[in-house]
């Protein structure tokens, strides 16, 4: 898997104010994250990265870091 992200690409995130782990797995005990990203109007890139940590509070951390780099999609 290219781990290259395009950070021109739009995020795309439904977020649930009611589940903190909202993009968030559990796989095999690492913790993943899972999104979708929009490099143009007309693709879609569906992104699974391990997070690298066993921790949901640096899962959670690292999250919020990854989705601060990607422009909100309108």
């Amino acid at each position: 898997m290219n781990n290259k992200i395009q950070y021109q690409s739009e995020l795309a995130v439904r977020i649930d104010d009611n589940n903190p782990d909202h993009h968030i797995y559990n796989n095999n005990g690492t913790l993943w994250i899972h999104f979708t990203v929009y490099p143009s109007a007309i693709t879609k890139q569906r992104i699974r990265k391990s997070l690298k940590t066993k921790n949901v509070k640096v899962a959670r951390r690292l999250r919020d870091q990854l989705f601060a780099t990607f422009p909100k999609a309108a």
